[in-house]
C-alpha cells in the first residue's frame, strides 16, 4: 500500500512530501496540482488494472502517449525524465513514472475507486455514458468512473425502479438528510418510457417526471456521486467491496448547500467506518470546519455524543459506531500553493503563524478580509 509520496517537478508541483492518513484532504487554488496528484496515486495503486481496462477498450498506449491518454490530452508534459522525481515511502531510489506506462502481467485487481471532479459529465440527459462515449484524450479516471456508473444503472437497476431513497441503501440517519437537503422530497428513479434506464426525478411513481436538464445544479452534481457511493456501500451484509482499499472523491461539495455538504460528509465518514482509506480534494471551508472540530475532539477528550451533535445525527447503534470511528481516525490535510510547494497543514491551527495553515489553505482568507474591512468601517462610524 502506498503510504507516502515524495515528489519534485511533477506538473505545477515543485516539492511535495505527502503521508496519507485514514482521511487525507487536499486544499489549494485551482491548477496547483491536486487532481494530478490524486490521479498519480490512482496510477501507482492500480497500474495493472488501468492497463487492463485500456486493453479491454482497444487502447494500447505507451510512453508519453500513455500519459496523455491517462491524465488527459496535453498532460504528458507533467513528467520530465530530466527533472521530475518520484519517491515512494522511505525509498532513496526514485521511481520512474515511465515504468508505469508499460503493462505487465501482475494481478490487475483494482484497489481504488475514483470519483472525479468532472463526474457531472458521466450523465447525458439523465443517461449514463460508457467508456467509449468519450474522446481518447479525455481523462481516464472520468471514462472509467462513467463506465462503472453505466454498468450499475443499465445492469443492476430495473426500468421504472426507485433509485433513491431506498431502505436497503444507507441507514435512515444517513438517508434522511440527503432527502431533505439535496432532493427536497423528490425521488430519483429510472424512466420506463425510454427503455434505456434514464434517470428522472418525481414526487412518486404516478407524478410527472422531471428530466435531467431541469434538475438543480446540486442534484446533477450529486447523483453520480450517489451512484458511486451505492457501489462502495453495498446493501448486502458485506460492509464493503473486499477488493477495494482506497476511495478518492474530488470536490464532494460541488453544487451543494452547506447542509447538503454536511450530509455528504456523513457518508464519507461511513466509508471510513467500513474500512476504506479516503482522499478528498475540496474548496469548501465547511469540509475543514468538520475536520478541524473532529481533530479538536480527539485532542481535547471529545465524546462520541459531541461527534453526533456536530454531524446532526441521532444516537443509535450504527451512528454511534460512526462517531467512534471518526474519533479514532487519522486526518491529514495538505495545502497546494501557487509557488509549487505542498505544505502539511494537518494541525489546522487558526492561530498559526503560517498563512497556509492559519487560513486553512486560503479557504478562510476572504471571510477574514471581509470581517476586517467591516470592522474598520464600523470603527469609523462609532
Amino acid at each position: 500500500m502506498v503510504k507516502r509520496i515524495r515528489a519534485h517537478g511533477i506538473g505545477p508541483v515543485t516539492e511535495a512530501d505527502i503521508s496519507f492518513g485514514d482521511i487525507t484532504i487536499f486544499v489549494g487554488p485551482q491548477a496547483t496540482g491536486k487532481s494530478i496528484f490524486l490521479q498519480l496515486l490512482k496510477l501507482l495503486v492500480d497500474k495493472a488494472a488501468i492497463h487492463a481496462a485500456m486493453r479491454r477498450f482497444g487502447m494500447a498506449p505507451r510512453g508519453t502517449n500513455f500519459l496523455d491518454l491517462y491524465f488527459g490530452e496535453g498532460m504528458a508534459s507533467i513528467w520530465s525524465a530530466g527533472s521530475s522525481q518520484l519517491f515512494l515511502g522511505q525509498a532513496r531510489t526514485p521511481t520512474n513514472l515511465e515504468d508505469y506506462t508499460r503493462a505487465n502481467k501482475s494481478n490487475f485487481q483494482e484497489k481504488m475507486f475514483y470519483i472525479p471532479a468532472q463526474r457531472v459529465m458521466s450523465l447525458r440527459d439523465g443517461m449514463t455514458r460508457p467508456f467509449t462515449d468519450y474522446r481518447a484524450g479525455d481523462p481516464f479516471v472520468l471514462r472509467d468512473f462513467s463506465e462503472k456508473l453505466h454498468g450499475i444503472v443499465q445492469n443492476e437497476i430495473g426500468l421504472n425502479e426507485g433509485v433513491f431513497p431506498k431502505k436497503q441503501r444507507f441507514s435512515e440517519d444517513l438517508r434522511k438528510p440527503l432527502e431533505e437537503h439535496i432532493f427536497g422530497g423528490f425521488e430519483l428513479r429510472t424512466d420506463a418510457t425510454t427503455h434505456q434506464g434514464r434517470l428522472v426525478l418525481g414526487r412518486s411513481a404516478s407524478h410527472p417526471s422531471l428530466p435531467y436538464l431541469v434538475w438543480s445544479a446540486g442534484q446533477r452534481e450529486f447523483v453520480p456521486l450517489l451512484l458511486g457511493l451505492y457501489w462502495l456501500l453495498p446493501s448486502s451484509r458485506k460492509p464493503r467491496r473486499d477488493d477495494l482499499d482506497w476511495v478518492v472523491i474530488e470536490e464532494p461539495e460541488m453544487g451543494l448547500h452547506p447542509n447538503g455538504i454536511g450530509a455528504v460528509l456523513n457518508l464519507i465518514l461511513e466509508l471510513r467506518l467500513r474500512g476504506y482509506r479516503i482522499c478528498i480534494s475540496t474548496h469548501s471551508p465547511h469540509v475543514l470546519d468538520i475536520i478541524w472540530a473532529l481533530k479538536f475532539f480527539q485532542e481535547s477528550g471529545g465524546l462520541k455524543e459531541d461527534v453526533l451533535e456536530l454531524l446532526g445525527l441521532g444516537s443509535k447503534p450504527k451512528t454511534t459506531k460512526l462517531a467512534e470511528s471518526a474519533l479514532e481516525s487519522e486526518f491529514k490535510t495538505y495545502y497546494f500553493g501557487r509557488d509549487g510547494k505542498v505544505c502539511d497543514i494537518s494541525s489546522l491551527d487558526p492561530g498559526s503563524d503560517s498563512v497556509a495553515e492559519g487560513g486553512w489553505g486560503g479557504l478562510t482568507d476572504f471571510s477574514s478580509r471581509v470581517g476586517d474591512i467591516v470592522a474598520r468601517v464600523a470603527s469609523r462610524t462609532m
